[in-house]
């Protein structure tokens, strides 16, 4: 899938979720003000398709998401994550991807790999 739009973004990252075992991934009709662009059963996901690095609020903002849900945060960008963001979330164990233009998730930390290899 090609990542021409946000919603290409979104839908990616929704795609990649499924794969890794989440079950009932949606997408909110409207974006909440949380940010939170994806829910499943024990999952709150946020895609960033800016051309500019995820900083350390966004992540710190779904990691609270995910803890108020008590599910897994997982947080997919398009441009990368400042090094604040990924030194935060490498401290809180959030697992970061970065989506290229083909729509291929590729994990950036440790979490990330342990998620894709451990799945759901």
């Amino acid at each position: 899938m090609t990542i021409r739009t946000s919603r290409d973004a979104v839908a990616a990252a929704a795609s990649y979720l499924r794969w890794l075992g989440f079950r009932d991934v949606v997408q909110p009709e409207d974006r909440p003000a949380s940010g939170v662009d994806l829910r499943a059963p024990g999952l709150v996901a946020q895609v960033d398709p800016s051309t500019r690095p995820t900083g350390l609020r966004a992540v710190e903002c779904l990691w609270l998401n995910g803890l108020s849900a008590s599910g897994v945060s997982v947080f997919f960008s398009l441009a990368g994550y400042t090094p604040e963001a990924r030194s935060r979330a490498a401290e809180i164990g959030l697992p970061l991807f970065v989506l290229d233009l083909t729509g291929t998730p590729q994990p950036v930390n440790n979490a990330a790999d342990d998620l894709t290899a451990g799945g759901a």
